[in-house]
C-alpha cells in the first residue's frame, strides 16, 4: 500500500477498497482471458491475496468491489487462516453498473481500455438481484453490506435493509457529488441545503453508513 495506516491520525478508521482496476493496465476489476472475458476464480484467488496484503499493512477493515461470485467468502477464509480473524469485511454487494462513475474514472485513469464492466457489475434496473447478492455476501461472511450508488439506488437501499436486517452503507459517488458541486457552482443551488436533503435521503432510506465525496464539508455541517 502506498499509504503508511500507522502514521494517519489516531483513532481513524481505516477502510481500504479492495480491486484490481488501479493496478492492471486494462482498468478490469478481474483477470481477463485472451478473449477479454473476465475469469472470476483466477480474480478472486488474487483479490484475496490483495486483502491479505491491506490487512497486514494495517487496514482496520477491507472493502472487496469488484463484484466476483465467491469473493467475500474467500477474503474471510483467508483472512482468518492468516491470522487476521478481525478484520471486518464491507462488501460492496449490490455495485451497479453505473454512468454517475465518470469523475472518478477519469481521476484514477480506471476506465476499461475494452469492453465495460456490465458482465459482472449489476444491471441498474434489476433490484432483485441486490437483495440475492447481499444475502450470499452475509452467509459467505461478510459484515456490512455496500450499496453503489446511491441516490440512484435509495429503493434498493431499503430493500437490502429489509431484507437482511444488517449494516447496510451507501456510496454516495463521484458523479452524484459533481451534480451538486457544478449546479453551486452556477448558483443554482443552496450547496449546503442541497448536500444536507441529499445525505438525509439516503440516511432515511436504511443506510446505517455514508461513503461521500463530501465528508469534510458535511462533517462540520452536521
Amino acid at each position: 500500500m502506498s499509504v503508511d495506516v500507522t502514521k494517519l491520525p489516531s483513532g481513524l478508521t481505516v477502510i481500504t477498497d479492495v480491486c484490481l482496476c488501479e493496478y492492471t493496465s486494462h482498468g478490469h476489476c478481474g483477470v481477463p482471458d485472451a478473449d477479454g472475458k473476465i475469469q472470476n476464480d483466477l480474480s478472486v484467488e488474487l483479490i484475496a491475496k490483495t486483502a491479505i496484503s491491506h490487512a497486514e499493512a494495517g487496514a482496520d477493515a477491507v472493502a472487496p468491489s469488484d463484484m466476483m461470485d465467491g469473493r467475500v467468502g474467500s477474503i474471510r477464509f483467508q483472512l482468518d487462516e492468516e491470522g487476521h480473524p478481525d478484520v471486518p469485511i464491507l462488501a460492496y454487494s449490490a455495485k451497479y453498473a453505473s454512468a454517475f462513475y465518470g469523475p472518478f474514472r477519469d481521476a484514477a485513469e480506471s476506465t476499461p481500455a475494452q469492453g465495460d464492466r456490465r458482465g459482472y457489475q449489476m444491471d441498474p434496473a434489476n433490484a432483485a438481484e441486490a437483495v440475492r447478492e447481499a444475502e450470499l455476501d452475509l452467509d459467505e461472511g461478510a459484515d456490512m453490506l455496500m450499496v453503489k450508488p446511491a441516490t440512484a439506488y435509495l429503493d434498493v437501499v431499503r430493500r437490502v435493509k429489509d431484507a437482511t436486517g444488517a449494516p447496510v452503507a451507501a456510496y454516495h459517488v463521484s458523479g452524484e457529488y459533481s451534480m451538486l458541486k457544478a449546479a453551486a457552482a452556477n448558483g443554482w443551488i443552496d450547496e449546503r441545503a442541497a448536500v444536507l436533503e441529499t445525505l438525509t435521503s439516503i440516511r432515511r432510506a436504511g443506510a446505517d453508513a455514508i461513503v461521500t465525496y463530501y465528508a469534510k464539508e458535511a462533517a462540520p455541517w452536521l
